[in-house]
């Protein structure tokens, strides 16, 4: 795991300076080494090493091949890598033991069909000096991130934007991508928060020459189409099961290899455990870590952790944290950032991910379940709802109702009439509409309200930029339609991005088998009944390990973390929000949001009924700390 960072440029222009500002900030991602490299002075890579197979100076990068054609900066694992030297790789001698020496020397003799057989996850570049040739290349579900920007005459590139602005590039906000992200508190898609920048495609690959003629070619797509349905499966349920178990078990196996220490996350939920128990077979005394949430014991789920470490013998360690802990670390993660990104739960992965590497290097974790087998609460009640039953039939008129009960995340019966509300608010909606909506923290109409109509926002453009993946939302498909839409915007551009950002800024490389292609490629092979049912979510991954984990784990309800961020806002952040920030003085002079609607806001955080106003006010925080840091 790594930062990489570069340029091919056609002019004359000394801009080595930049790569080396560049893999400065990249230093977290990458602290064991780190290094520049120019070529024909036309291109530039520089490369920040956290060291994990081959850890000998032989594996540094920018890595060139024996005859010095060819010069690659990798970002990432390939598992197989020992199965593809042996097989593809037979007459190459090598100087290292590495996966980026076998990457390399791959794509040196297949091209980009060699991106087919990759297990992994990457983004990486690659520089042939004879052709004078750039290639590109992202991993199939967006693990590992790769931003780049061209004026034409320039093209750069980096793990990171804080890296990609250390280049000569112009920082004005797209002002539709800021519409977009009020709404979900995060970035979608392969826009960026500054004109001009993109960041490359999940399953795509870029290739060029000093033209610098971009086009994004796809080499993986997952094999499900929208609005297909699948009636039957090549396999019945139970021979599913079976081959579900022995697809997640190899993919867990494969991501054993390391040269440094490694453990797993273990969160006390399914998926997880999940790749607990298949760790186990191959791992002696696996380290495993959980966090435990010392004030909030609605969402404590250390004691389910616990029975499956105690299960399975391994050495379990519980990071019990307390709401100033987390509240201390607030203005660290914002630090980090360097594209606004909201997710609140970030705060527990990245002390999560701190304390974690204190013993370890690598961990495993079980991101993907959820998106790939319906694990969501969203997924059951998608399920229910296109149901013509009786109580939908009842829920429906009952909206106005439950707008009028107290909501809260943070207790039983509040989420439970949080939920009601919003699942009746989809019952009027079309499926395009309501997958939008219960993707969304607030609505379109309520997320452009905050801006000022002069800064040049099209409402035009913004749902048109949805159309990426409200296009795999049709009206004759099944809730696969909802699985795949995802797949590509839920994980790659919220779950992926948190997990990469938190554990990069304190130098640990999580691994995530459940995203192994085999497993994603069978998850979508599978008809929905196989998956979630009325009832609950998950329902094959469970069944598959029902044998192996505790009982206690299964049918109990799911429910994400929530920071006590309301709390915060009327104490530690409070300043922020009153003086700094958010302060009518500062929001005047940035003359992006309407101040009359932003003081509504505030308004409603001391009132009795504040719904989820501090999730958009956390937005907002996130978006002007990014602000005041790097356009200002």
């Amino acid at each position: 795991m790594c930062g990489i960072a570069g340029f091919f440029k056609q002019s004359n222009q000394d801009i080595s300076s930049y790569l080396n500002s560049a893999i400065v900030v990249l230093n977290k991602r990458g602290p064991d080494f780190a290094t520049t490299k120019i070529l024909d002075n036309l291109v530039g890579f520089a490369h920040a090493r956290l060291s994990i197979i081959d850890t000998s100076a032989v594996a540094h990068q920018p890595m060139a091949d024996a005859s010095g054609r060819y010069t690659i900066v990798f970002n990432g694992e390939i598992f197989n890598y020992r199965e593809l030297r042996q097989t593809y790789l037979q007459n190459v001698v090598f100087s290292s033991s590495s996966d980026t020496e076998v990457l390399l020397n791959l794509y040196i003799k297949l091209g980009k069909e060699c991106l087919r057989l990759l297990n992994g996850f990457f983004a990486f570049a690659v520089y042939d000096n004879e052709l004078k040739r750039m290639f590109l290349a992202r991993d199939r579900y967006g693990i590992k991130p790769l931003v780049y920007y061209t004026d034409g005459n320039h093209f750069y590139f980096a793990s990171e934007l804080k890296a990609l602005l250390q280049f000569d590039i112009k920082r004005e906000i797209d002002f539709d991508t800021l519409g977009l992200y009020l709404q979900l508190n995060y970035v979608p898609g392969t826009m960026s928060m500054l004109k001009g920048v993109s960041k490359l495609k999940p399953g795509h690959y870029l290739e060029f020459d000093q033209q610098i003629k971009l086009e994004e070619q796809t080499y993986y797509q997952v094999p499900f189409r929208a609005g297909q349905k699948i009636e039957a499966a090549n396999l019945d349920y139970a021979a599913a099961k079976v081959q579900l178990r022995k697809l997640i078990e190899a993919a867990v196996e494969r991501r054993l290899i390391a040269d440094v220490p490694l453990g797993s996350f273990l969160s006390g939920g399914i998926d997880s455990s999940i790749v607990t128990a298949c760790a186990v077979k191959h791992a002696a005394n696996l380290n495993t870590f959980s966090i435990g949430f010392k004030d909030e014991p609605y969402f404590d789920e250390t004691k389910y952790a616990n029975l499956v470490a105690k299960k399975f013998k391994t050495n379990h360690t519980v990071f019990s944290i307390s709401n100033d802990e987390m509240f201390s670390n607030i203005f660290s993660i914002l630090d980090y950032i360097d594209e606004p990104f909201a997710d609140s739960s970030a705060i527990a992965v990245y002390i999560l991910s701190q304390k974690t590497r204190q013993k370890v290097t690598v961990a495993l974790s079980g991101d993907g379940g959820d998106e790939l087998f319906g694990g969501y609460n969203k997924h059951v009640a998608e399920f229910r709802i296109r149901q013509n039953s009786l109580t939908n039939s009842l829920l429906r008129p009952a909206l106005p109702f439950f707008r009028l009960l107290p909501k809260s995340r943070h207790s039983k019966f509040g989420n439970l009439f949080r939920q009601m509300e919003r699942y009746s608010e989809g019952l009027g909606m079309s499926r395009q509409e309501r997958y939008w909506r219960w993707c969304t923290l607030t609505t379109q109409k309520d997320a452009l309200v905050l801006l000022k109509k002069e800064i040049g926002y099209s409402e035009a453009n913004i749902n048109s930029r949805k159309k990426f993946v409200l296009d795999n939302i049709t009206e004759n498909g099944d809730l696969n339609d909802v699985l795949l839409a995802d797949t590509k915007m839920v994980l790659p551009n919220d779950m992926l991005t948190k997990v990469d950002l938190m554990s990069m800024a304190n130098s640990l490389e999580v691994r995530v088998p459940l995203l192994d292609y085999t497993v994603v490629d069978f998850a979508f092979s599978l008809p929905v009944f196989y998956k979630t049912s009325a009832t609950s979510g998950k329902k094959i991954l469970k069944e598959a390990f029902a044998d192996e984990l505790p009982y206690e784990l299964f049918n109990r309800p799911k429910h994400g973390f929530e920071v006590p961020l309301l709390k915060w806002m009327k104490t530690g952040l409070n300043t922020l929000i009153e003086q700094e920030l958010l302060s009518d003085e500062f929001v005047q002079q940035q003359n992006i949001f309407d101040v009359t609607e932003i003081k509504k806001l505030k308004l409603r955080m001391y009132s009795n009924s504040p719904g989820d106003v501090h999730a958009t006010l956390w937005g907002l925080l996130v978006f002007q700390y990014w602000y005041k840091k790097y356009i200002i």
